[in-house]
């Protein structure tokens, strides 16, 4: 059995119900996975796990977004949490990050490099929650042999991705899915989740299995 951990909480997201999903596919595949808020907690020192799965919101809230939550969401990336989470990529472990990963820990210049791209407040968008057409890539274990489906999500737009990373699913041009090595482990971001009407669409909870079989394989880590 994979142990997991999953980093879940934040604003303007059903996160206990999404994050419960995801540890519903993820057993599907022989991970089980322990859920926290405790960010900072959980990541006091390296969890013995083989996979840390973000699926939170939680950044430094310093514009006038979300103010009046910001007592209980604010976040700073404290050290031990940062080395934790290298520490973990260093033994080869993965690291599954969904939907809003990409606003987190935006103190932690290195987690744009490790995540392969952010959101950029006063760039990034989405469109208003509805149905999103998303196109399967080739060449890729993740992806191979899948359909496109249509999904309602979110369609996370004009994030600042790093040169080099390829997509392996798109939605209106914008890329939904990447998978990458990093350091000696494996890293790979999903865009959409939103809800859980995310999690219903049986080729989303397809890909999210093949993802994090990838992300625990052992065997290749050539890419």
């Amino acid at each position: 059995m994979v142990r997991n951990l999953i980093l879940s909480g934040g604003v303007a997201h059903d996160f206990p119900a999404t994050s419960a999903a995801l540890a519903e596919v993820l057993a599907e595949v022989g991970v089980r996975s322990e859920i926290t808020e405790d960010v900072a907690g959980a990541l006091a020192e390296p969890p013995e796990v083989e996979l840390i799965t973000v699926n939170a919101f939680r950044w430094r809230m310093d514009g006038h977004d979300f103010a009046d939550q910001r007592d209980r969401w604010r976040f700073e990336t404290p050290p031990a949490a940062r080395t934790a989470l290298l520490d973990h990529l260093d033994r080869g472990g993965g690291l599954l990050c969904v939907h809003t990963a990409s606003l987190c820990f935006d103190d932690w210049p290195e987690w744009v490099e490790i995540l392969g791209g952010a959101w950029r407040w006063g760039r990034s968008y989405h469109p208003p929650i509805g149905p999103a057409a998303v196109e399967i890539g080739t060449g890729h274990p993740i992806v191979d042999g899948l359909p496109d489906f249509e999904v309602i999500d979110e369609v996370y737009t004009d994030l600042d991705v790093v040169p080099g990373v390829e997509p392996l699913a798109t939605a209106h041009g914008q890329p939904m899915l990447w998978a990458r090595a990093v350091r000696h482990g494996r890293v790979a971001y999903d865009a959409l989740g939103h809800d859980l009407r995310s999690y219903e669409n049986p080729v989303h909870r397809e890909l999210i299995r093949r993802t994090a079989r990838w992300l625990v394989d052992r065997v290749d880590r050539t890419g």
